[in-house]
């Protein structure tokens, strides 16, 4: 996919995302934004693989990332297993909501982020 947009305040950046609220409440995924317009996720302490697939080759999805102010941006990707995720980042206070949503589901969401090391 050409003309999509990814800021450059996401674009080449690991992210742990910790959930508050929602399906995965409690959870932490560490999703990478590279630099490719793909992005691949996993759960932070769960077995290797990719989130919810152990052992499977990870989803690596186009992304788009607009920025909404240079310190709020909307991300958003469609999974190949057929999930949106859709967030809004706040840099200023780490601060995230969003909705996932796919096969028949659509869940607010509400949690917390941070930049990985050399992000």
């Amino acid at each position: 996919m050409t003309g999509i947009p990814r800021a450059a305040r996401v674009r080449g950046t690991t992210m742990r995302l910790a959930w508050a609220e929602g399906p995965t409440q409690g959870k932490v995924y560490e999703h990478t934004f590279h630099d490719d317009g793909t992005v691949e996720w996993r759960e932070v302490g769960a077995a290797a693989g990719p989130a919810g697939r152990p052992g499977a080759e990870p989803e690596r999805p186009p992304y788009a990332a607009l920025e909404v102010n240079p310190e709020v941006f909307a991300v958003s990707y469609l999974a190949p297993s057929g999930f949106t995720l859709t967030v809004v980042l706040d840099f200023s206070t780490r601060q995230m909501v969003g909705f996932a949503s796919g096969h028949g589901q659509w869940h607010p969401l509400r949690g917390t982020f941070e930049l990985a090391e050399g992000s």
